[in-house]
């Protein structure tokens, strides 16, 4: 019987745990599981979505979809629901492991395994007896109830051993294992706290787990798909700031001393010899020009822009130097592929309070390459930027009832000032003062002001802050463990404090990063069929690549889904959230 009639004859299928191996699939359901072989495992997986709408279950969305996963003619495989037991272990225990054997002992309750080591590829499949796999090929589960090391890293699906039918079996086996550990990290979430002023739907921890999960399975679809880059202007983007393309390196030696020599002849007498790639050779040269300056950190060094031309000449230097090192030639040549798409590793979550990253600069991307990021023919960027997200974060987990009324302006800062009796600057100094825990100066006084106006808003800071200061770990507003343990600088003195301003912000930053990723999930399950795609998350924003008869549904798409999002996340706050939605040919068009 094909495993579709399988599945058909069971009447539904809630959950149906995946495992993906060389020449097919392994499918799991509670109490049954089936090793599927298939040459085509993006048109089966298509084919069971369609039908049955699971919620797809697997030990991480990098073995179910990564490098080597199921891909169609249109790209990566779209999964619409999923429990990734990666990314759930990640908020229930946060810290930075993720491999099965930590996940499993963590739902097993059981402590954690070392670290997996498993030995290079080439080592595998070549003939070389491997015992210490054969010893538990046999079983997932030892007798002190850990997971066998040849099952955790993998051995026991290695392409020559075992044989294709057994290692699909053994892929069914695997399956079913993720549906177990999936039932008790969901009873783990369950029996979290739901913070929520009227809780409504699943547990907000167990929501949490799934926007998680499928924020895991949109960066593994990022790192495949790229966002879309117009290399010709890349090209003059760089070429206008450092030079052509250097022949070879004696020319690239050329234009980075005639770059220096820029700088240099504003330096005075000694200016040749100035090194501008070393901080305390270029405080040494501006302090010899009058200025006495603790750094060269670049806020400092804008306030003297038109004092001196070595100042503004430096800032301009710095800029090029950026371009010619990190986002120059070579990483154009690197990271953007001939089919014009920039592509780097994405990550759903830091090891801190949780937000998405990416590598090969997509995180970083200067502004005056923005230009460069552009729709390709017969399509638009749709760009969605949430409004002031983390204050707005704050009101909602700490229930403050004049910052909660606040937001409901489009300038959040407009009523915080007048409720500071200060000008609009004033007031955003006063809450971010309050959240990043600044206490000197003119933030200092923000935010005794901000103490008066919000106390309760300033109480769920202080008490993170406190829990941080002792050394305990803390849960964000959807659940997320933050581990201040693992924050151990040299200095105990500068530990406890930096503990304490590290927790005060991760509760706002980490449940920002919630939101949003919980509302990238609903932008991404709404663009599900269509030729639309998300290309970019950056903190707070959102970047769309969509045909261009698409865009106004994009649009509309971004901002429903954040009110769906909204309404879930932040049930009964009365917390009102806003994002600038524009359409436009290149990100640089965006305000």
């Amino acid at each position: 019987m094909h495993v579709t009639d399988r599945l058909r004859a069971l009447g539904g299928v809630p959950r149906l745990g995946l495992a993906v191996v060389p020449g097919g699939l392994g499918l799991a359901v509670p109490g049954r599981s089936w090793g599927v072989p298939t040459a085509d495992p993006a048109a089966l997986l298509t084919a069971l979505e369609a039908e049955f709408t699971p919620r797809w279950t697997w030990w991480s969305a990098a073995s179910a979809l990564g490098p080597a996963g199921p891909a169609g003619p249109a790209g990566p495989v779209q999964l619409a629901r999923c429990h990734d037991l990666a990314a759930v272990h990640r908020v229930l225990d946060g810290g930075t492991r993720e491999d099965p054997g930590a996940v499993w002992a963590a739902a097993r309750g059981l402590p954690a395994p070392p670290p997996p080591s498993r030995r290079p590829a080439a080592a595998h499949g070549t003939g070389l007896l491997d015992l210490d796999g054969a010893a538990d090929a046999g079983t997932p589960v030892l007798a002190d109830g850990t997971l066998a090391p040849a099952w955790a890293d993998g051995r026991v699906f290695d392409t020559d051993d075992p044989d294709p039918a057994e290692r699909l079996e053994r892929a069914g086996r695997w399956a079913a294992l993720a549906l177990d550990v999936a039932a008790a990290q969901t009873a783990r979430l369950a029996a979290l706290p739901d913070r929520r002023a009227e809780p409504a739907g699943p547990p907000l921890p167990v929501q949490t787990g799934y926007a998680e999960s499928a924020a895991a399975a949109l960066a593994v679809e990022l790192s495949r798909t790229g966002l879309p880059l117009d290399r010709s202007t890349a090209e003059a983007i760089v070429g206008a700031a450092v030079g052509p393309r250097p022949a070879d390196e004696a020319a690239e030696r050329l234009a980075r001393t005639a770059r220096d020599d820029l700088v240099r002849r504003h330096l005075g007498p000694g200016g040749a010899s100035v090194d501008l790639r070393n901080p305390a050779h270029v405080l040494t040269a501006l302090r010899g020009l009058g200025f006495d300056l603790p750094d060269t950190r670049a806020h400092r060094l804008e306030r003297l822009r038109e004092a001196h031309p070595a100042v503004a000449a430096l800032l301009v230097w710095r800029k090029a130097e950026r371009l010619a090192t990190t986002y120059g030639y070579p990483w154009l040549n690197e990271h953007v592929g001939a089919d014009g798409r920039l592509r780097g590793a994405w990550s759903a979550a830091d090891a801190a309070a949780g937000r998405m990253t990416a590598q090969a600069g997509l995180h970083n991307l200067p502004a005056e390459l923005r230009p460069a990021v552009a729709a390709e023919p017969g399509h638009v960027l749709v760009r969605a930027d949430l409004g002031q997200v983390e204050p707005r974060v704050l009101a909602a987990v700490s229930g403050d009832p004049g910052l909660v009324a606040a937001t409901r302006e489009e300038d959040l800062y407009a009523p915080v000032a007048a409720a500071l009796g200060a000008d609009r600057p004033t007031a955003k100094v006063a809450v971010l003062a309050a959240m990043y825990g600044q206490t000197s100066g003119a933030a200092g006084e923000a935010l005794r002001r901000m103490e008066r106006a919000y106390p309760r808003a300033l109480a769920y800071l202080r008490a993170a802050e406190e829990a941080g200061r002792q050394g305990r770990d803390v849960r964000t507003y959807g659940g997320r463990l933050v581990r201040i343990s693992d924050l151990a600088p040299a200095d105990p003195g500068a530990a406890t404090a930096a503990r304490g301003r590290f927790a005060r912000n991760a509760v706002v930053q980490g449940a920002a990063a919630e939101l949003f990723k919980a509302w990238a999930a609903t932008v991404r399950a709404g663009l599900a069929g269509t030729g639309g795609r998300i290309v970019l998350c950056l903190h707070d924003e959102l970047l769309l690549h969509v045909p261009g008869p698409d865009a106004h549904r994009a649009a509309e798409l971004l901002r429903v889904a954040l009110q769906q999002t909204a309404t879930r996340w932040a049930s009964g706050s009365g917390v009102r959230f806003v994002a600038d939605v524009a359409v436009v040919r290149r990100w640089s068009e965006a305000k």
